[in-house]
């Protein structure tokens, strides 16, 4: 008898858990977190950079984890590779910000990958499949694929770019924008 009350219990748990999780408008922001938000929010303002990308691209670089570092040399949330950052830091004339610094505080790894996502676009005229891909490969890479044909820098056409980490990577940054769009409405 004791045993038929706790299971009745339990199952009167379970079923108010699965209740609040289904009815919360919410809930899927759990599995889908978003952190560093005022800091994503005020780069992405200040580069007019659409702050769900930004926040796509640390899920996929880092998944939100500080002070990360790649087996290639990557830095940071936005995993910034050492040569790029430092060429960011000198367009930007910051001198005096350090590859440390970027390593391990949000906001200054943030505003130099946020920049540094803003000029891609605008290298590749406002094509933001393009800038993703050369996010990840390089500009050079991108623009030789682009030139070539390989690739049209396309949404439709991921499956066409020629290196399967970039395109694997395009199609991340591509699903977790669109959950996030899905999931905030707005940031």
């Amino acid at each position: 008898m004791r045993w038929l009350r706790k299971k009745r219990v339990l199952l009167v748990i379970l079923v108010s858990f699965l209740f609040l999780l289904f009815f919360n408008t919410n809930w899927m922001s759990w599995f889908y977190p978003i952190h560093y938000k005022d800091e994503i929010r005020t780069q992405a303002e200040a580069y007019d950079v659409d702050p769900f990308l930004v926040a796509s691209i640390i899920r996929v670089e880092s998944n939100f984890k500080l002070s990360r570092e790649s087996k290639k040399g990557a830095i940071g949330l936005m995993q910034l590779m050492p040569d790029t950052a430092n060429w960011v830091l000198e367009k930007k004339q910051k001198k005096n910000v350090t590859l440390d610094e970027l390593k391990h505080e949000p906001e200054a790894n943030i505003e130099i990958g946020t920049w540094y996502l803003d000029y891609l676009s605008d290298h590749f005229d406002g094509n933001p499949i393009a800038a993703i891909a050369a996010y990840n490969a390089g500009q050079g890479n991108v623009g030789s694929w682009i030139k070539k044909g390989l690739w049209d820098g396309k949404l439709d056409t991921i499956n066409e770019i020629p290196v399967g980490e970039t395109r694997h990577y395009v199609q991340r940054v591509i699903y977790y924008y669109n959950q996030y769009k899905d999931i905030y409405k707005e940031f």
